[in-house]
């Protein structure tokens, strides 16, 4: 059966825009690295490009690249683009503005209210580490090893790097900071009724505490503790009613009413996260009254689109990283049932990411 010409032109149009999408990764890239967002912010919200041009840490000969890189991150919505800089081409007549987006790019905490920027983590995604690692998927399918995308792109598994590589260890602490300070923020104005009730809560794999800290600032009457590895909590100190233990979570996690597990099960395989969950269980069954574990993580599926969207690419990130997953509800609920909960609770309502409530 023939296509219609228009219809075969859409087609190509839209393989090109799949082909060439890394370039929209990257020029949001280049927009963290040359602090654009920033640049808008000191000026008041708005710029005109001569504005940014002023502003902006670029050397003369790049200056007349600028108007094509606002194009792209006006069109993919980064930025509000009054006037159409498209229409004539070098974007002088352009003012841009900052919208949600963008403003989670800015650096100064008080445009958000809190210590919001989201920055480093799109410094992190766009890494050549973890480029590299997601153009070696077509290869990876077509083998038979054993070995990540990531490993094969590096050599070494993404904590091997870290703990290897000062510059990439940098990054990556830095995105799970950033990361840690935006969701506290979020758990706590969204979650507050998970906390109610409780005097003792466990972070499992808390890293430095952050999450711990805003737990405790919002619900003083809570002690937290963070459990994680030696080398993460070297350094980390007990402070605003938060204490570190050093330990594997694969072995033992301290009782307390409540089990913090944030962004830690997609790390890891079904096997690995019933032992994790059954370490959990036991930690929460002691005293008189069983306590809960509180998991932060996606729930693959939304009616929005653009949600559906990202959690399914974080899936293939998980993937490439340690053949891990984004889960499905019911890939959840297997797992519970073999690390013995038998009731759940599922919350949308952090983006991407879900509460979930697990208890006995």
């Amino acid at each position: 059966m023939a296509m219609a010409s228009a219809e075969l032109l859409q087609a190509e149009a839209d393989l090109m825009r799949h082909s060439l999408g890394y370039l929209k990764s990257m020029a949001l890239h280049s927009a963290v690295k040359l602090g654009i967002a920033d640049a808008i912010h000191r000026c008041g919200g708005s710029a005109s490009l001569p504005d940014l041009l002023a502003t902006l840490p670029l050397p003369p000969s790049k200056q007349p690249y600028l108007a094509r890189l606002m194009n792209v991150l006006a069109t993919e919505g980064i930025f509000v683009a009054e006037d159409a800089a498209v229409a004539d081409g070098d974007g002088a007549a352009c003012v841009y503005h900052l919208n949600t987006m963008s403003r989670l790019l800015v650096s100064d905490t008080g445009i958000n209210g809190s210590a919001w920027p989201q920055s480093s983590c799109i410094l992190m995604a766009t890494t050549p580490q973890m480029v590299g690692s997601a153009l070696q998927l077509g290869k990876w399918f077509q083998s038979d090893g054993e070995a990540t995308p990531f490993v094969m792109a590096n050599g070494r598994s993404p904590y091997v790097v870290a703990a290897q590589d000062a510059e990439f260890n940098s990054v990556f602490n830095e995105a799970m900071a950033a990361d840690s300070r935006y969701l506290a923020d979020l758990v706590v104005r969204e979650c507050s009724d998970v906390f109610k009730g409780i005097t003792s809560l466990v972070d499992v794999a808390g890293g430095t505490g952050t999450m711990a800290r805003a737990i405790t600032k919002a619900f003083p009457h809570v002690k937290c503790s963070v459990l994680d590895l030696p080398h993460v909590i070297e350094g980390s100190s007990a402070q605003d009613n938060v204490e570190f233990i050093a330990g594997d979570m694969m072995v033992f996690i301290p009782s307390a009413d409540r089990i913090l597990l944030k962004y830690v099960l997609h790390n890891w395989n079904d096997a690995d996260c019933v032992k994790i969950l059954t370490r959990c269980r036991e930690a929460i069954t002691h005293g008189t009254k069983e306590g809960k574990v509180i998991i932060i993580d996606v729930v693959v599926g939304s009616p929005s689109q653009d949600i559906l969207e990202a959690q399914l690419l974080m899936d293939m990130q998980m993937m490439s990283l340690f053949m891990a997953k984004e889960r499905y509800e019911q890939d959840w609920n297997k797992i519970f049932k073999e690390a013995g909960f038998i009731n759940y609770k599922i919350y949308p309502i952090l983006g991407v990411r879900s509460v979930i409530e697990l208890y006995i």
